[in-house]
């Protein structure tokens, strides 16, 4: 029997870091909000690797700070060691990396929501939806609660139908042992939902007594202090180091003994695994010419022996996971503590959902996560973030919010997933973001933090600082244009120490920072500011003068682009009545519904003529509309 249990502006389904971040971005913005989950020790909990940001994913998390959500700041309370990597590289593709206490982070993610005023915490499991008319209106529980709400967001990560797959071993179950969602599963290709098998995979963990670290390669923590957030003053300098070793040729030898006992060359596993972390048995397999691949040894905690093996994931039979632990230098004699093992899960076609992430099947149900058919905790928090803002926004009577590709990575991810769908785990990469020198790592505050203040997701006091910045940095740039820096000794020979060629003239501040050789602190040196410039200020000045000519070549296309987004498709187009359409076209243009003719031009099987076509059918005002009889 069903009982009426409550009723709310938004009902999240999951707390991992999807449903965390649109539970906080809903009750934040005003919205009561109920947030429910199978297992209340499990909220942001990290079932693969214990680390967060990377190439791309980093930038995600900037951009979840910069609009005002809760990863960055979580992460830089709790990490163990960070790295600002490609520092060798352009501004484009630097990114931090973190290593988490995955404990110490699932606790103060919880203690963060159990303090957040608008939301309430609840441990149980969702089976079905309330739909009545094509729109959601809340959820029934296992025990039979009815929860009422103005919008639904589903964040239910890899739970969906779980089953874990460890050699010839398979059982239902979500990640790390916990219960499964089945039920709720059946119930949305009951609504007529799309639904796909997607895999993915994770490596033992060790006892870190058990390692001879002397036969491997210490990687330590940057020196410099790093932050996530924006708002962190408070940094971790007491760091623990990972570990490099490397695979040999007899774990390779162990590994193509054992291809038949793997689930994935035996047919056991039939879902699909991610191209961009595959198992050591894959990268055996696919990179047979390669002698040897790298492992990382991460430590999970400040409070375990766990050690995480990265690079080693894997669902071959456990016996076989000793033999190749020992295999590896300095894990010889390693104790295993867990095996690694695959998980197979549900996720919905993510075609299926409007930029804003609500389903188009059904009005006021949105989805997050791994349901999306993302991997990774990043792209999920990105996505839950979106995914609340715009649940919150609904059940507030306001207009939702839509990130372009141009402003965030953020916005590239979700416009690949609407857009593309996805026939694998996505996951997100820099070179999938054509503005990437846009959006870089440094910029996230500046191309975002407005937004989360016109949200309400900033504080007063945050955007006064933001607007200072951003004027601080305006004051210097035009400080070094109207500075001319003469040849003096002191000056040559700074130049001189840089490997730069002596100046012949005076030369403007800001021609000189042009210098592919010169950096803002030495242009600081020949011409001191009247008052201290904030590093971050400085970091500004020098990647805005030095990329000058690329940024505003960026910007020009973005303009082109915004020209193309601005021309919108009427929802109640009929693609049949178009003459010329290519069929595949139709098809997709009829399955993916695109709001503007640029998001039409990025689905795969739409081509430029079709796109022309579109062009004069909306231009000419012929526009074919479904009959309203």
């Amino acid at each position: 029997m069903s009982y009426k249990a409550g009723s709310y502006d938004v009902i999240v389904i999951g707390a991992g870091h999807a449903g965390c971040e649109a539970g906080l971005s809903a009750a934040r913005m005003g919205a009561s909000t109920l947030m429910i989950t199978i297992n209340l020790d499990m909220v942001a909990f990290m079932p693969c690797n214990p680390s967060v940001g990377g190439p791309a994913k980093g930038i995600v998390v900037r951009e979840i700070d910069a609009l005002g959500g809760e990863m960055g700041k979580n992460i830089d309370k709790t990490h163990i060691q960070m790295r600002m990597l490609n520092t060798g590289k352009g501004p484009a593709v630097r990114a931090l990396r973190a290593q988490a206490d995955k404990f110490s982070y699932q606790h103060e993610m919880k203690k963060t929501l159990e303090n957040q005023e608008n939301l309430t915490l609840l441990q149980g499991m969702v089976e079905r939806l309330i739909v009545e008319d094509g729109v959601c209106k809340g959820v029934v529980t296992q025990t039979g609660a009815t929860y009422e709400a103005k919008t639904v967001v589903i964040t239910t990560g890899t739970f969906l139908r779980g089953e874990i797959i460890l050699g010839e071993l398979k059982y239902s179950s979500g990640p790390n042992n916990q219960q499964p969602s089945v039920r709720l599963s059946e119930h949305l290709e009951e609504l007529g939902f799309d639904l796909v098998r997607f895999k993915t995979g994770t490596p033992p963990r060790v006892h870190s007594d058990t390692i001879d670290y002397s036969k491997t390669e210490i990687q330590p923590g940057d020196d410099v202090p790093r932050a996530f957030s924006y708002e962190t003053t408070k940094f971790i300098t007491d760091q623990l180091p990972c570990w490099l070793t490397y695979t040999s040729e007899e774990t390779h030898q162990i590994i193509d003994q054992n291809l038949h006992r793997s689930p994935m060359y035996s047919g056991m596993i039939k879902g699909t695994g991610p191209r961009y972390c595959p198992s050591i048995e894959d990268k055996v397999v696919r990179f047979s010419d390669k002698p040897r691949h790298q492992i990382f040894l991460e430590p999970e905690g400040r409070n375990t022996q766990e050690v995480y093996v990265q690079g080693l994931s894997t669902s071959l039979p456990e016996e076989v996971q000793h033999k190749i632990l020992a295999s590896i230098p300095g894990l010889e004699k390693v104790q295993l503590m867990r095996a690694g093992y695959a998980i197979e899960y549900d996720a919905i076609v993510p075609t299926q959902l409007w930029p804003t992430l609500e389903t188009k099947k059904i009005a006021n149900l949105y989805t997050a996560g791994q349901i999306n058919g993302t991997s990774g905790y990043e792209e999920a928090a990105g996505q839950g973030m979106m995914a609340g803002i715009n649940a919150g926004r609904r059940a507030l009577g306001k207009e939702e919010v839509i990130l372009s590709r141009s402003e965030a990575y953020i916005g590239v991810l979700i416009d690949d997933l609407v857009t593309k769908g996805t026939n694998e785990p996505y996951r997100l990469l820099t070179s999938r973001a054509e503005y990437r020198l846009l959006l870089r790592h440094d910029n996230a505050d500046l191309r975002l933090t407005e937004k989360g203040y016109e949200i309400g997701l900033i504080s007063e006091e945050r955007y006064r600082q933001f607007l200072n910045k951003k004027q601080a940095v305006e004051d210097e740039k035009i400080r070094l244009a109207s500075i001319i820096i003469k040849p003096t000794e002191k000056v040559q020979e700074i130049i001189k120490s840089v490997g730069g060629s002596e100046l012949k003239d005076g030369i403007k501040g800001i021609d000189l920072l042009k210098r592919p050789e010169m950096l803002y602190h030495h242009i600081h040196q020949m011409i001191p500011a009247e008052s201290e410039i904030d590093a971050d200020v400085a970091e500004q000045v020098e990647i805005q003068v030095k990329y000058q000519g690329y940024i505003e070549k960026s910007l020009q296309q973005v303009e082109k682009l915004k020209k193309m987004e601005n021309k919108k498709i009427p929802e109640n187009i009929d693609y049949d009545a178009i003459t010329g359409l290519a069929t595949e076209a139709r098809q997709k243009l009829k399955e993916v519904r695109p709001l503007s003719v640029a998001q039409a031009s990025r689905i795969s099987g739409v081509n430029p003529a079709d796109v022309s076509i579109l062009l004069v059918y909306i231009e000419q005002g012929k526009i074919a509309r479904v009959s309203n009889q």
